[in-house]
């Protein structure tokens, strides 16, 4: 990748928005829920099966409302069973311009405890699905829990995906090599809204705008990469504060909003390896 000190057409600094799309399999919810009080194993939780719904009755629509009021490109990471039970939703994000990638077939679905050819039809399936919904082939993909495998990126190669965004060692994109081809890989949030699901909603427009401000002053070409879940974020409470957290990033001119699939575009046409911390800080002395 290149050395420079700037993003396309001069902008020092990215943001990347992630908003997740999720539902889970027959009779299971989050594990995550307003509830203080868990039930006993093995009952059927009903309010947070219902809690989990909300992302598609109300939580996305409010989501792709507010990115479109302040014209900021997002990518929607959709469950398989989502294209199922809300393609209408997924068809708005497309026609409002935001890119959509795939999240596994179900949330619960975590790959960890799949065999190959289970992860390679759970890959398949959900892109197929997505392309039902929206029209278009998702580019993308974000696998459950981060319960990817040796073989995930392979497959996903293979099935024609271009980028994932479960890295955890990184904070710029870089170009990841398979058996298969390249893919690009994109470091996840740090801080994703379900963080403040028992605490203080300001937190989430807090911690974002303290890493912008940090970044934009001392690392130029830094990265930002907001997450955000929509039957959690999109609730009024936490929307407010994605709302004025993009209000504050575009009252920067030098802020670029590729979004996932122009950037990992950008990446695969760069030359060189990875642009690692090093390089860019310490080029004195790094190999």
């Amino acid at each position: 990748m290149s050395t420079t000190d700037v993003w396309p057409g001069g902008k020092r600094i990215a943001v990347l928005v992630s908003i997740l799309f999720e539902t889970w399999s027959q009779d299971k919810g989050p594990s995550y829920f307003p509830r203080t009080s868990p039930l006993k194993p093995g009952t059927v939780d009903r309010g947070a099966i219902q809690w989990a719904q909300y992302g598609g009755n109300e939580g996305l629509w409010r989501i792709i409302r507010t990115l479109d009021r302040h014209a900021v490109p997002a990518t929607v990471f959709c469950s398989g069973m989502a294209a199922e039970l809300y393609p209408e939703v997924i068809a708005q994000a497309v026609r409002s311009g935001h890119d959509i990638a795939g999240h596994g077939y179900t949330q619960d679905g975590l790959f960890a405890y799949m065999a190959p050819d289970e992860e390679r039809a759970a890959i398949r399936k959900t892109v197929d699905l997505l392309e039902q919904a929206s029209g278009i082939r998702a580019q993308g993909w974000a696998t459950p829990a981060y319960s990817w495998t040796g073989h995930t990126f392979d497959l996903l190669v293979q099935e024609g995906v271009r980028w994932y965004g479960d890295a955890l060692d990184i904070s710029l994109p870089r170009r990841q090599r398979t058996k298969s081809g390249d893919i690009v890989a994109f470091p996840w949030s740090d801080f994703v809204d379900n963080r403040l699901l028992r605490g203080q909603p300001r937190g989430f427009y807090e911690v974002y705008k303290d890493t912008f401000d940090y970044l934009h002053e001392h690392e130029p070409m830094g990265l930002v990469h907001v997450a955000f879940h929509s039957h959690f974020g999109g609730r009024p409470l936490m929307t407010a504060m994605f709302d004025k957290l993009l209000k504050f990033f575009a009252s920067h001119p030098d802020v670029w909003f590729p979004g996932h699939n122009r950037l990992a575009q950008w990446v695969l046409e760069q030359e060189g390896d990875q642009l690692t911390y090093a390089k860019r800080f310490f080029s004195k002395i790094a190999p």
